[in-house]
Formats: C-alpha cells, structure tokens, sequence
C-alpha cells in the first residue's frame, strides 16, 4: 500500500474537512417545518379560495373596502381571472380568479394544484391547516427550548456587534450580489445576513403568523378578547397572516436559492447527516 508523505504536500495545498454544522434536533425539526410549511400553505389557500379577498378593520365584506381580491368576471361573453391590489387590477386568466384552459376552466381563487385538498372544500381546508398548524407549534416550541438550553442560538443565530455593523453588512450584501459565498473557516458559522434573517422569522414572523390565526377564532377570541383590539379586527388580523404566509414563501425561495448556488449537495448533506465539507489549507489547520 502506497503511503503519503504530509510533509511533501504544500502549505497551499486545499485540504477538505467535514465538520458537524447541524445537530439531529435542528435537522429533524427542519425537515418537519418544511412538511408543515408546505401543507399550511396550501390548506391556507384553500381557505382564502372560500373568500378570496382582503380587508383592514373588523368586519370586512361591505362594511370594508377590500385591498386585494381575486376574482372571475365577465368580459365580452368570456370570464377572465383578475387580481385586484388596491386600485391595480392586473389580468390573471388561467393562473388565478380563473384557472385551467379551456373546458377544464374554473373559476376559484388559488388554481387546484397548489390547494390541499386540490377540490373546493373549507371544511376539509379547515382541518388540514389546524392539525399541521398545532404540529408546527408544538415542533417550534422544542426547537425553541432546545435552542436556549443547549445555547444553540446564543452560539449560531447571535450576531456579535462587528456583525451588525453598517459597513460589515453592506459588504456582506455586495458579496451576496456577486453570489460570494463563504469559504473555509468562515463557512463554519452563519454570517450576518443569515443569522438575522433567521432571528427574524423564528421569534417575529412566525409569532406574529400563530397570534393573528388565533385572532381569526371566533372561540380564542372569546376567551382573549384584546387580540381583535391588538390587531384591529378579524379582517386585519386575517390580512397580516396572508401577508407573513407570502413573506416567509419569499424568504423559503430566496433561501432555496441560496442553498443550490452556495453548493447544492454540501448543504444539503449537512442538513441530512449533520456533515458540512470546508476546504481549507494546510496552513489553516
């Protein structure tokens, strides 16, 4: 067997080292939000699709001007989607307000492929998003509880105040932009963007998404009446939940993104085994 002489391969010479970036409960309790995230989603859509409009204040319908609505209207003999946003209206034929071709057309809000169940059904929609959204709260409090008492976020998500400086983050927002992703040690830990984005989706966007559903129970209301004062009704409570669902959609695509560009496999292998390759130098070791 042939034998490698360490003292013959240079100083430069890239060395690749596997480290341990995610624990086993980070990365089962991620792979359990994408389940939850994936069918809330879509169950919530099929509940927006019973009353696919928006409204700020309590009671919405004609007592509330919408903000945004998807409709189907008739136009010349033919019905045709429409997407209203305030005062822009934008056509949305065969995507929304009308979806399908043809004689497969149908007038509904979201398309049938991306609701569960894909038939219009509130009922159904109702008990697919309450028991994954009771899943995904009871996943997020044991990675919330995981994640102080092992130190987890004060070690990983806590930036130090050089991270959060003006000038650091704007060079780490140039080097997104020119997809410069971090390599050998300094790919070890999140950097700055991310440890901010995550802080802001766990302890703001996904709260604030669990308080406003709760808002719109007529039951939780009863029993916790200040949430329509805090709020400032069901209906706007109901157009804040729709508008952190589309936000955090946003934030998975730009995430996704991310991951495939910085090196699809690597990623993705960490946050399946745990193991995160870093290619460093001899020197560096």
């Amino acid at each position: 067997m042939a034998t490698i002489d360490y003292d013959e391969i240079p100083p430069t010479a890239p060395v690749t080292t596997f480290i341990r970036r995610h624990s086993a409960v980070t990365r089962v309790t991620h792979w359990i939000n994408v389940l939850c995230l994936s069918l809330l989603l879509m169950s919530g859509l099929q509940i927006f699709n019973a009353h696919p409009s928006l409204y700020w204040g309590q009671y919405g319908a004609d007592a509330d001007p919408s903000w945004l609505s998807i409709d189907a209207v008739e136009d010349g003999g033919a019905t045709r989607g429409v997407l209203r946003i305030g005062n822009l209206s934008i056509t949305t034929t065969g995507i929304l307000g009308v979806s399908g071709i043809g004689d497969d057309a149908a007038q509904r809000g979201f398309p049938a492929w991306i609701t569960v169940p894909s038939y219009q059904d509130l009922a159904t929609g109702r008990r697919w998003h309450f028991f994954f959204a009771w899943l995904f709260v009871i996943n997020g409090v044991v990675y919330t509880l995981y994640g102080f008492a092992l130190g987890h976020f004060r070690r990983n998500l806590a930036p130090s105040a050089e991270e959060i400086s003006p000038r650091h983050l704007k060079q780490e927002i140039a080097d997104h932009a020119r997809l410069r992703f971090p390599k050998g040690e300094k790919a070890r830990h999140y950097n700055a963007l991310q440890k901010l984005t995550y802080l802001l989706i766990i302890f703001i966007m996904l709260p604030l998404m669990l308080a406003t559903g709760l808002t719109m129970s007529p039951g939780i209301d009863a029993g916790y009446p200040f949430l329509l004062d805090l709020f400032g009704g069901r209906q706007s409570a109901r157009s804040i939940h729709f508008i952190c669902a589309w936000s955090i959609v946003a934030f998975v695509i730009v995430h996704v993104l991310m991951v495939i560009l910085s090196g699809l496999w690597n990623n993705l292998r960490s946050m399946v085994t745990g193991r995160y390759a870093i290619e460093t130098t001899r020197g560096d070791q």
